[in-house]
């Protein structure tokens, strides 16, 4: 059973950088680790109840991020476990979180100052009715994404409103309840702070203000010092209506001397009110889906592009067989897939989109396909990977199959953004069939596939459709869990060279890719000992050769340390080495931004040339970041010599560090990481997928709000160049093909942005929750200098129904239960409950959260519906939970207990509700 003292470990685990995020109070009280602190406890609650419910234990070896995610997703699944799905999902969430004070600084609702509050909870109301929205058409990124803003501002309402002290001392219900009103907050013209002589009192609230209990928040000028008369200020450095009268401010962002009993009441009251917030998604949402949204999953995501044309019957049927094998082989292991995701192509039509949890479902998906149609190239290939480079989580492996070239190569551009944004891994097996070919006004070839496939660290194969079944063995080396890339490089033109790489202990399946042709090579260990491309089964591993993919499989009981690998070919070839191990890495490129409250913003393009770039980047090994030690970290070209240029690093605490580069190599790069492993004591190396370059353009763009059917959004954004002066060329997409309106082209001058914007109206019919992925880019006339930034929008319709589903129970039968409970084996109760939704959208659906005995329940689809339910007093509590089609959540509960419902959470376990009271008491 897992103490409170544990649960904290794994908070402080994932907690981000002071730093990098916005402060709630000063030291540890930060966004993040109020955030961190309610994501944690809800996800190890949350996986304890998928755990039992499944007949085992819950019991997590340690508190790193890989040890929860292992116990959480079972005990039977065999394998190696990687929590770099987790620690990406907590990152885009705290990301998030933070750019609320870079993009939102002086937006009043957004932080709950200036007496905002209507309008602030219709923030929070309509993130929370997206985040629904999304997880039900399973958009978990986009999700996490207005989590992180949300909880922001919902975190603010206790810092900046004098809701402490006016002595709360629980969550105001009302900011996550439309239905409910938002009472006695102070009018415009009712005074309510006195001055503060020297800025700074421990409670600067009119005593009239305390005693009439009226709400009310700091004004906040970030550009001007005009306030209300008589209005309290937010207070602080940044805030200029703090010098007004009345000086001072209601902010209990930072702990101070005179505010430490407020600050202290905020922070807990800011997690709690978190944790209600997680709840009410959880319960909409339900367990899996939850987890699923916050990144517990297994690791591997395997996604196919599959051309359906007539001449692709061979493809496709290898395609069905790789997924059976796929399916049958890895069943019940940490290597099975956590979703499957099939895109169809042929000309003009490509997609839908197919996306499941369940391997027989695919199975029975890809079973449909059939090649029909065809008979000219080229087809919509990159129309239906741009589907699924935008419907696929982050860091996914697609393969697409195609034996035509692209016909709509124009998003080839798109596609390398998307690429780069989502660090999804895309190979292409390129089989040839005869066609006539079709003119084209730019003639697409295979190498455009090469060239997506080096962007993204995939492979580019081209075999005849006779070879097919032996070079898809790299989808069953790459659809596995802890994937990591130790050493990737591409030679054009190529040129006799030896590549050095380590090996350390924790690497298993070991495999060498070399991509091209004339290729002859030497592999040599640590001790010397050498094979040659010209034995298939030597004394280093055995080596197959398809097309132009040569696989290398070293031994399972291969040697630890630096390996030599000697090509010799002049032709262009790629080279990667991979293997699975828990030692790996996450990073985002990032952008220091000022104001009142400084951070890091995660940089959608390609950094900027010219200045220092800057990486955040957090390691994880198996027994947690305090296992391994960051040695360096730098860039190495793709395409140049082997020498690398490291970057200095600062420490952010629990394996995150900060990189800043003042140099960057020229062309295409990777990340490099080396370090040490403390538990073997032995060095390691790991290198980033995705390829990466700077650029002298600059986009910037903002997601402002959601989308609505049928209605014009638009989008400002804004273009700067370093380069020369003169017009850029505009161009934008939509995963949609949603009609959009924009510039054809910016005339730019150097070193100043020019302001723009483009309007998308989405189709009148789209279903709520869909993600729309909108890619702006700017390219010179020349063509080279280019820049893009990506940004995810939801559609979502106008909500008007924000009042939860009723419970009224009765028939309360409980007079067998001995008042010993311990007595209760022989004895039953019951009970019955009315539920309906009112006016509302409509009971979606019903279940027990809490409670071991039968729930029967008349048909959802009616506006009463009659519940019964019977159990064991040995399971005394009962907590039915109704879901509306919005995804409001109404709540029946009843206890056997003395003392009803716990006070912290209706659904927390009792253990964790004593374990936290005995906590505060004890505080």
């Amino acid at each position: 059973m897992t103490s409170l003292p544990v649960v904290t470990l794994l908070v402080l685990t994932f907690v981000a950088p002071a730093p990098a995020f916005v402060s709630i109070g000063g030291g540890t009280s930060t966004h993040v680790s109020i955030t961190g602190t309610a994501l944690l406890q809800k996800v190890s609650e949350t996986c304890r109840a998928v755990v039992e419910a499944a007949g085992h234990e819950f019991k997590p070896t340690g508190t790193s991020p890989e040890e929860l995610v292992q116990a959480c997703l079972g005990p039977t699944a065999t394998g190696e476990v990687s929590g770099a799905k987790f620690h990406a999902a907590l990152q885009e969430i705290y990301m998030q979180n933070g750019l609320v004070d870079r993009d939102f600084a002086d937006s009043a609702p957004h932080h709950f100052n200036s007496e905002a509050f209507l309008k602030g909870r219709g923030l929070i109301m309509e993130g929370l009715a997206s985040i629904k929205a999304n997880i039900r058409s399973e958009n978990y990124r986009a999700a996490r994404e207005s989590l992180g803003m949300i909880l922001h501002v919902l975190q603010d309402f206790y810092s900046h409103s004098n809701w402490v002290e006016l002595e709360n001392t629980e969550p105001y219900e009302a900011l996550l309840r439309q239905d409910l009103p938002i009472d006695n907050v102070a009018d415009v013209d009712t005074a309510t702070c006195k001055d503060c002589t020297g800025g700074a009192c421990s409670n600067p609230l009119l005593p009239e203000i305390l005693k009439e209990k009226k709400l009310t928040s700091g004004y906040m000028g970030i550009f001007s010092s005009n306030k209300p008369s008589g209005k309290c200020s937010h207070g602080g450095a940044g805030d200029l209506t703090s010098n007004v009268i009345p000086r001072g401010g209601l902010s209990k962002d930072e702990r101070r001397a005179d505010n430490k009993a407020f600050h202290d009441t905020a922070v807990k009251l800011a997690t709690a009110a978190s944790l209600d917030l997680l709840e009410d998604i959880r319960l909409a949402a339900g367990n899996n889906k939850f987890l699923r949204m916050m990144g517990i999953a297994r690791a591997s995501v395997v996604c196919f592009v599959i051309d359906t044309t007539g001449s692709m019957k061979d493809d496709i049927d290898e395609a069905r067989s790789v997924v059976y094998e796929i399916i049958d082989s890895k069943r019940g292991t940490q290597d099975e897939p956590s979703e499957y995701i099939l895109v169809p192509f042929n000309d003009p039509a490509f997609g839908p989109l197919i996306r499941t949890p369940n391997p027989d479902v695919m199975k029975a998906e890809i079973s449909k396909l059939t090649a029909t149609g065809g008979g000219d190239t080229p087809e919509m290939c990159l129309s239906g990977l741009q589907l699924a480079l935008t419907g696929a989580p982050a860091s996914s492996h697609i393969y697409v199959f195609t034996d035509a070239t692209a016909k709509d190569i124009a998003l080839k551009d798109t596609i390398v953004a998307l690429i780069r944004t989502t660090k999804s891994t895309v190979s292409f097996f390129m089989t040839t069939a005869t066609r006539r070919r079709r003119s084209t006004v730019y003639a697409a070839t295979f190498n455009d596939y090469k060239d997506l496939a080096l962007a993204s660290g995939g492979q580019a194969i081209q075999v005849s459709k006779r070879e097919l079944p032996q070079a898809t063995d790299v989808i069953l080396d790459t659809s596995t869990s802890a994937l990591v890339t130790v050493l990737q490089r591409a030679r054009n033109p190529g040129k006799p060279e030896t590549f050095s790489f380590l090996l350390d202990g924790s690497l298993s399946k070991v495999t060498i890719y070399i991509t091209g042709t004339s290729i002859s090579f030497t592999l040599t260990d640590p001790a010397g000992v050498t094979q040659t491309s010209a034995e298939a089964n030597g004394k280093l591993g055995t080596v197959k050769s398809t097309g132009n993919l040569m696989r290398i499989n070293l031994k399972a009981d291969k040697a630890s340390g630096k390996w030599k690998l000697q090509i010799n070919s002049n032709q262009p070839y790629t080279l990667k080495v991979t293997g699975q191990s828990t030692i790996s890495f996450i990073y985002d490129f990032v952008e220091k931004f000022d104001g009142p409250h400084p951070g890091y913003a995660v940089i959608s393009g390609r950094p900027l040339a010219g200045q220092p770039a800057s990486i955040m980047l957090t390691v994880m090994g198996k027994n947690g970041p305090s296992s391994l030690e960051i040695g360096k970290v730098g860039l190495v070209g793709m395409s140049a010599s082997e020498s690398i240029t490291y970057g200095e690093t600062t420490d952010m605490g629990n394996g995150a560090v900060l990189v800043t580069l003042k140099a960057i190599p020229s062309g295409e790069f990777v990340i490099v990481l080396q370090g040490t492993d403390k538990v073997s004591n032995s060095e390691y190396e790991r290198q980033s997928t995705t390829q990466m370059s700077v650029s002298k353009v600059n986009i910037q763009a903002t997601v402002t709000g959601t989308m609505e059917p049928g209605k014009a959004f638009t989008i400002p954004f804004s273009v700067m160049t370093q380069g020369p002066t003169g017009e850029y060329i505009i161009n934008a997409q939509n995963d949609k093909d949603y009609p959009m309106t924009k510039p054809n082209k910016l005339s730019l001058t150097s070193g100043k942005y020019t302001n723009s914007s483009l309007t998308i109206t989405p189709d009148k019919n789209t279903v709520p929750g869909t993600d729309v992925t909108v890619t702006i880019d700017a390219k010179s006339t020349s063509g080279a200098e280019s820049n893009y930034v990506v940004l995810r929008f939801t559609v979502i319709n106008k909500i008007t129904d924000f009042s939860p589903p009723k419970c009224d129970m009765f028939d309360i039968n409980a007079e067998d239960c001995p008042k010993d409970l311990s007595q209760c084996g022989p004895f039953r109760w019951g009970l019955s409950a009315n539920v309906s939704d009112g006016n509302g959208t409509g009971i979606e659906r019903m279940y027990l959260a809490t409670g071991n005995g039968t729930l029967t329940h008349s048909s959802v689809n009616r506006p009463f519906i009659q519940a019964s339910y019977n159990a064991s007093c040995c399971a005394p509590i009962f907590e039915l939970v109704s879901v509306d089609k919005i995804g409001n959540v109404g709540k029946c509960y009843h206890s056997l207990l003395a003392g009803g419902p716990p006070m912290l959470s209706l659904t927390l376990p009792l253990w964790l509700c004593l374990l936290v009271s005995l906590f505060i008491v004890r505080a």
